[in-house]
């Protein structure tokens, strides 16, 4: 016997004709798919729970405390006594607040080298960080986006500069500039270091540009915006993230450096960091000058980076997650 029993039903005309039941469906299996990406969902879930942690966030902290706690003890002395840094350390101004006061730096900046320095440093970093940004997207948009002849050979000559060492070029270029009247001048510390500095920029920079779709570029194109047009208000929006995070490394870099100034800049166009060397040389154990002075270098950075905080991460990331 069958394991379904069929029923007859009798039509109009009077003649029967067996009807089979239907027989239950059965749920189509999962697709390959579906049951690979369950795992990946699963992983993926697992990492933010992960950093909400109590654990790792307090893991965190630690690393936080412990990258910290060397800027919070500079601060501290900085603000003390020349008598009380030699006489306890830093710590204990937290129960002792009244050992804080703001002489060290008044007499730090009353001081008119440490004062014409610091302008000094900002000359040198400010534009040279325009410099490279500028010039920078300029040339990585055409090395992306533009075709024109020996484009390639171009491109593979400024990677190439990226493997040549600064102390290579030391000598070199500051017989060019006592030959051209630039050696000891801020403008020749600018173009020394917007000169090493674009190999880097443009290579980031037009990679980071060779990712923007080709379609979207295209559409532009045919809705007649000129190169130019393209470049300021499309490319350079798209690719702000990856400006922002360029140009802080490039202040950085500059603002922090000692070895291009203490070779090409003189007495008159010194930045803070030959002056505070020069001090050091002076007042080597005098933490009550060298404190204030290394703090004044160090806040500047720091302002600048929390406040393109945001853009630098963006940048980082920029290309990981598709």
């Amino acid at each position: 016997m069958s394991g379904h029993s069929t029923v007859e039903r009798q039509g109009p005309s009077g003649e029967t004709a067996p009807v089979r039941p239907a027989t239950p469906s059965t749920p189509p299996s999962a697709s390959p798919s579906s049951r690979a990406s369950a795992p990946g969902r699963r992983r993926g879930g697992r990492i933010p729970r992960l950093l909400g942690s109590s654990a790792v966030q307090g893991v965190l902290v630690l690393v936080a405390l412990v990258w910290i706690t060397p800027l919070a003890g500079l601060l501290l002395s900085s603000m003390r006594s020349e008598q009380d840094n030699a006489t306890d350390g830093w710590w204990t101004a937290l129960t002792d607040p009244s050992q804080l006061s703001l002489d060290n730096y008044t007499a730090l900046l009353g001081d008119s080298g440490i004062g014409a320095a610091f302008w000094n440093t900002v000359l040198i970093s400010v534009p040279t960080t325009v410099l490279v940004v500028v010039v920078a997207a300029l040339a990585g948009y055409a090395f992306a986006w533009l075709e024109f002849p020996g484009r390639d050979g171009v491109f593979l000559v400024v990677v190439g500069l990226l493997v040549v060492p600064v102390q290579i070029g030391l000598l070199p270029v500051a017989k060019l500039f006592g030959a051209v009247g630039l050696f000891g001048t801020i403008a020749g510390v600018v173009l020394f270091h917007v000169a090493y500095g674009l190999p880097f920029a443009i290579f980031l920079l037009r990679n980071y540009f060779a990712e923007i779709p080709r379609e979207m570029l295209e559409a532009a194109r045919m809705d007649g915006g000129s190169e130019w047009r393209i470049f300021s208000r499309l490319v350079l929006p798209l690719g702000r993230p990856a400006i922002a995070s360029l140009a802080i490394f490039q202040f950085l870099w500059v603002w922090n450096d000692m070895l291009v100034a203490l070779l090409f800049a003189d007495t008159a166009s010194q930045p803070l960091t030959v002056a505070l060397q020069s001090q050091m040389r002076q007042f080597g154990s005098n933490i009550g000058v060298l404190a204030p002075g290394a703090f004044l270098s160090l806040v500047v950075p720091l302002v600048v980076f929390f406040a393109f905080q945001r853009h630098f991460v963006q940048g980082v990331m920029a290309g990981s997650v598709k």
